[in-house]
């Protein structure tokens, strides 16, 4: 955790100058806020008009949930929208504990940081009282008592300032977290929105692993096919043309060898597919290239322009995460080729924090959709869902391409004008 997260930390003996000073700034940052507050108490007397989100009351209340997060060290995630119907703000729980805070932070937001802030300002001023004080009349001045002789001009000061120090200094950050502490409580999620959201969480993992265990039975099946159909059919032939050739051998050594050269030629063809289903189930490439080059061996084998952009030095990620993303980049690029008439595409691979972010574009007609037979998305959005990762699809050719992915994230797409093509971009996290 960062210098400005100490804030909210639990208190030591004695606060640093910077955890003050740090301290002392958040308190003065939410009196924009506590302003933006006071400004939403306007709009209460017509509560019942307003939009399901409570704009502007949600977008203040964002803010400061934004704020507070960067001291906290953790987001303060935002409520869901309650469900439409008349006067949905009177009906969403979340939206009334934002009124109350904006009521409690419209008033503390704004009388603790300028107490606070007033008092600290007495500092330097009672430093400067022994430099003026015999420019005004005698007993003017009062630190505890009138000052009336430079011995009192000297030593109280002096006392102030140190009774001050030793008072505001444990005082700031003890505010800094109350400020802090309301706002979790106020805009927080309530234990019923936790529980509601953890039970969407586990609804989701469950369909996740379930398509995930199904994916997992029709890869075993694939897999059992392509042998039987295949590799197997081609071995047993090739063990048949040996045995005629033993028995042949005797008689016409000729046809015996013209058969033993067809059963070698049928045993290199099974290898062949054989190596085929086994880069089906992970590539070799990604061993021996990683998954940078790995990509670049993808784009460099398609018909058209294809660009990568991955950056140098590639940091590595759990092989079925790597796995997943070079099927997604195949699989994609699969679908530009036959789909989309596109005469270039983009492949971008970036960390983001601790996921994989991948994204596919291209310059085609557009009108992608994950549930469309035959282009593939669905796939890709059940393999990115089994590591419990987020499809988004964009297509210029429809209104909106919103769908929720496996992973229970929203994958929304909408039309851009002038910009044509699909863009196709995954999240993966790399710290399975």
């Amino acid at each position: 955790m960062d210098e400005t997260n100490r804030v909210q930390e639990r208190p030591g003996p004695v606060p640093t100058p910077r955890e003050v000073w740090r301290a002392l700034l958040f308190l003065l940052t939410g009196i924009g806020t506590a302003v933006l507050s006071w400004a939403s108490l306007l709009l209460v007397p017509f509560v019942v008009f307003l939009p399901e989100d409570g704009s502007p009351l949600r977008s203040v209340a964002n803010h400061e949930r934004r704020r507070v997060a960067r001291v906290l060290g953790r987001p303060i995630p935002e409520p869901v929208a309650p469900a439409h119907g008349r006067s949905p703000f009177l009906r969403s729980a979340a939206a009334w504990r934002e009124a109350g805070w904006v009521i409690v932070h419209g008033f503390l937001g704004t009388v603790i940081p300028v107490l606070v802030t007033g008092l600290w300002l007495t500092v330097p001023l009672a430093l400067s009282v022994p430099f003026w004080w015999w420019a005004v009349p005698s007993g003017t001045i009062s630190i505890f008592v009138p000052i009336r002789n430079w011995p009192e001009a000297v030593v109280l000061p002096l006392a102030y300032v140190v009774l001050a120090v030793l008072l505001l200094t444990p005082l700031t950050p003890a505010l800094a977290r109350v400020q802090g502490w309301y706002a979790q409580i106020l805009l927080g999620p309530s234990r019923r929105a936790d529980r509601a959201a953890l039970a969407a969480r586990v609804e989701t993992l469950t369909e996740t692993r379930a398509d995930a265990v199904e994916a997992h039975g029709a890869e075993l099946r694939r897999i059992e096919r392509d042998l039987h159909d295949g590799t197997q059919a081609q071995l047993v032939a090739a063990a048949l043309r040996l045995g005629l050739a033993d028995r042949m051998f005797a008689e016409s050594p000729e046809d015996a060898r013209a058969l033993m050269l067809e059963a070698r030629a049928g045993v290199e063809s099974a290898l062949t597919e054989l190596r085929t289903v086994i880069r089906g189930i992970y590539p070799p490439i990604l061993s021996d290239r990683g998954l940078a080059g790995a990509v670049r061996a993808l784009a460099a084998g398609r018909s058209m322009p294809v660009s990568v952009d991955i950056p140098e030095p590639e940091r590595r990620c759990p092989a079925a995460v790597e796995a997943a993303a070079y099927f997604v980049v195949a699989e994609a690029l699969t679908n530009v080729s036959k789909h989309s008439g596109a005469t270039h595409a983009e492949v971008s691979l970036r960390h983001v924090g601790p996921d994989l972010r991948v994204v596919v574009r291209d310059d085609g007609r557009g009108g992608a959709r994950a549930g469309r037979d035959g282009s593939g998305l669905a796939g890709i959005r059940r393999r990115v869902a089994a590591l419990d990762g987020v499809t988004r699809i964009e297509s210029s050719a429809r209104d909106e391409s919103s769908a929720r992915d496996g992973g229970g994230a929203r994958a929304e797409g909408s039309a851009h004008g002038e910009r044509k093509g699909t863009t196709l971009e995954v999240r993966l996290p790399c710290g399975l």
